[in-house]
């Protein structure tokens, strides 16, 4: 009876056990192990009967009153399939036979596996079987869930399956939890590690300073100086005069020592005890002088500070550049002095040209080409030449000032272009061009202008801030004579225009054959970036312009421009240009400069060319790409970045310099170099 109550308070257990979703509790472990050599001794007994086995040593009459007493109660509480199972379980342990285990073979691990597993056997089938009890509904009737019918055997095995997912989850568990405990340790170190450099060394404020790159002790130098910066003042307004005077040592000896380096290979071999030295007293500053609200406020004055000085050298950069981009360079002033000097000590008869009568005939190559400068106009001509089929049938018309008359004309006599045709022209001699006639040149004389580019540190006009407007070549006739083409060259029919920072690589006689379709101005445009359109060149918040032009117009390029002069004649361009310029005398249609009038000119007028014949940029933008360079008719350097100048991009410059004659000798004196 007590034993049928145990097993009936451990039943309510593992009933328990099992509808909470939980292992079996330890109580019904230890009441099993307890009954484990009762069920080894039934289950040798049932082997023995049931098979009628011949092991010597058994037989009916051997078992004992105990045995039979035992067999008797078990065969009372567990059902016949329950036996079968132990009985099983029991025949095919191998080691763990009933014989084994009388005779005490056994080692302890097997006994105690043996007990373990043989417990847990009985356990679950028992569990199993007041599963299948409890179950049952109110009317008596077995309820499905898919298991009702599977036999003993299978129940183990299932709930041996569950039992072992159930212990994996929990190893996975536990895993996670110790993953993540080392994750919080770690992250605690960290901080812990972060404090003590932010409290230990206050020169050092990023962690990256700590690292082994070449570069980072010329940077902790530099925040040293800003430390002991920010330091020297607070100390200077809390009157400590001893510690400012001592950081103050400190701070021109790290900045002596660090100077312009930008690495480590740099500072001399004192920097790392200076470093020390400074930072010990940055820390003593630290202790004496540390207020989180005056090193803020400190810096950011500081920063304010360093905005402003980079703002006003910016503003010094763009003027500098601007006055190196127009600034002749002594080289070339040393050259057109030189040359000058030659051309006026020879003999009248020895200045002329040969070949003069080819300059009005229609039916050659002409080309236009206006500038100050010897070099770059002998590349031009140079180049020109050398990529022509037929050299004899192209003509050179240059104009030039009267400083540079002598000597663009010596130049080109000491140098002549093969059989081509050059001449050369004064525009200070083209009486026709004056001031009752010209509108730019009216303009220039005006007081207003004048002010413009003379006074330009008190200006009173608008716009007067942006440099680029007071260029020197804006006051100069050579940039304003390409509007007057066909008054320069009456007797021609057709003239490419080019400007002097243009190298030509191909064979520029297939721009004659063009037909321009009744246009005047044939160019590559230049409106495949937004920048390049209309209302970035003109204000169309006039309307005299937003009334006129689209402002998505397409804008153009000068520098290569074939000009059909009869028909420039038909439609009075000189004249449409007269009358834009007369309205813009107060500025306020555009800048200064000639594109922007060049756009209203020719604006419907324009016929645009394939986009090889003139390749733009090699003077500002340094992405262009060396395909489109090669493959182009004509590239431009149009930018502050002149090839004949210092600031010229070095990967560009040898598509011009390969023109020049540097063993020439008048090269050679005035000091030329690739």
């Amino acid at each position: 009876m007590a034993l049928k109550r145990g097993l009936s308070s451990s039943s309510v257990a593992v009933q328990r056990s099992r509808s909470s979703g939980s292992r079996l509790p330890i109580a019904i472990l230890v009441f099993f192990s307890v009954l484990a050599p009762l069920v080894f001794f039934v289950g040798g007994v049932l082997s023995i009967s049931d098979q009628n086995s011949t092991q010597s040593g058994f037989s009916k009459q051997t078992v004992d009153w105990r045995e039979r007493s035992a067999l008797q109660s078990i065969k009372n509480l567990f059902t016949k399939e329950v036996i079968d199972v132990v009985t099983t379980s029991t025949t095919n342990l191998g080691p763990l036979s009933l014989d084994s285990f009388r005779k005490g073979n056994l080692s302890a691990s097997w006994k105690v596996v043996g007990v373990e597993t043989l417990v847990e056997d009985n356990a679950v089938s028992k569990a199993a079987e007041l599963k299948q009890e409890i179950s049952q509904d109110k009317e008596g009737n077995f309820l499905d869930d898919n298991h009702t019918h599977d036999t003993p055997a299978k129940i183990l095995r299932r709930q041996l399956r569950n039992d072992r997912r159930e212990r994996r989850a929990a190893e996975f568990v536990q895993q996670d939890e110790k993953v993540t405990v080392k994750l919080e340790n770690s992250a605690i170190q960290r901080s812990k590690a972060v404090d003590s450099a932010v409290l230990g060394k206050y020169n050092i404020w990023r962690r990256e300073n700590e690292n082994d790159k070449p570069d980072s002790t010329v940077r902790l130098m530099r925040d040293q100086i800003i430390m002991a910066n920010v330091y020297v003042s607070i100390a200077k307004l809390k009157n400590k005069l001893d510690l400012q005077q001592e950081l103050q040592i400190r701070l021109k000896e790290i900045q002596r020592d660090l100077g312009e380096s930008t690495s480590v290979s740099d500072l001399p071999r004192s920097a790392p005890e200076k470093i020390k030295a400074m930072s010990k007293v940055l820390s003593k500053a630290r202790d004496q002088l540390y207020d989180c609200k005056s090193v803020t406020g400190k810096l950011r004055e500081m920063l304010q500070t360093s905005d402003e000085q980079v703002r006003r050298l910016k503003k010094q950069s763009t003027f500098l550049s601007q006055l190196a981009a127009k600034t002749i360079p002594y080289a070339i002033h040393c050259l057109s002095m030189r040359l000058t000097i030659e051309y006026y000590l020879l003999p009248l008869e020895k200045r002329k040209f040969p070949r003069s009568e080819n300059l009005e005939n229609p039916n050659l190559y002409h080309y236009a080409l206006f500038s100050d400068n010897v070099l770059a106009a002998s590349v031009v001509v140079n180049s020109t030449i050398m990529n022509a089929k037929d050299p004899s049938k192209h003509v050179f018309h240059l104009v030039t000032n009267k400083l540079n008359f002598g000597a663009m004309n010596m130049w080109f006599l000491l140098n002549p272009p093969g059989k081509a045709t050059i001449h050369v022209e004064n525009v200070d001699e083209f009486k026709w061009l004056n001031s009752s006639y010209c509108p730019v040149l009216r303009q220039l004389e005006t007081a207003s202008m004048k002010e413009y580019y003379f006074k330009a540190d008190h200006p009173t006009t608008s716009g007067s801030s942006n440099l680029k407007y007071r260029n020197p070549k804006y006051l100069s006739m050579l940039n304003h004579l390409r509007f007057y083409l066909p008054q320069v060259y009456p007797k021609l029919d057709k003239i490419l225009f080019l400007d002097d920072d243009v190298v030509v690589q191909k064979d520029l006689t297939g721009l004659w054959s063009v037909d321009l379709h009744g246009k005047v101005n044939g160019a590559v445009e230049t409106c495949g970036q937004s920048f390049h359109r209309f209302d970035k060149y003109l204000n169309f918040s006039n309307p005299h312009i937003s009334q006129n032009f689209d402002p998505n117009a397409c804008g153009w390029a000068y520098g290569m421009n074939m000009f059909d002069l009869k028909e420039w004649k038909k439609k009075d361009i000189t004249g449409i240009y007269h009358k834009w310029q007369n309205m813009n005398e107060d500025r306020a249609l555009w800048k200064l400069g000639t594109l922007p009038p060049g756009l209203i000119t020719f604006y419907g007028l324009t016929h645009p060319l394939e986009k090889s014949w003139h390749v733009l940029g090699l003077g500002y933008n340094p992405s262009v790409h060396t395909r489109e360079i090669e493959h182009a008719a004509v590239v431009h350097y149009n930018g502050n970045m002149k090839p004949w100048l210092d600031l010229a991009m070095a990967k560009y410059r040898p598509y011009w310099t390969k023109y020049v004659k540097y063993d020439h000798p008048y090269l050679r004196k005035c000091n030329f170099s690739e």
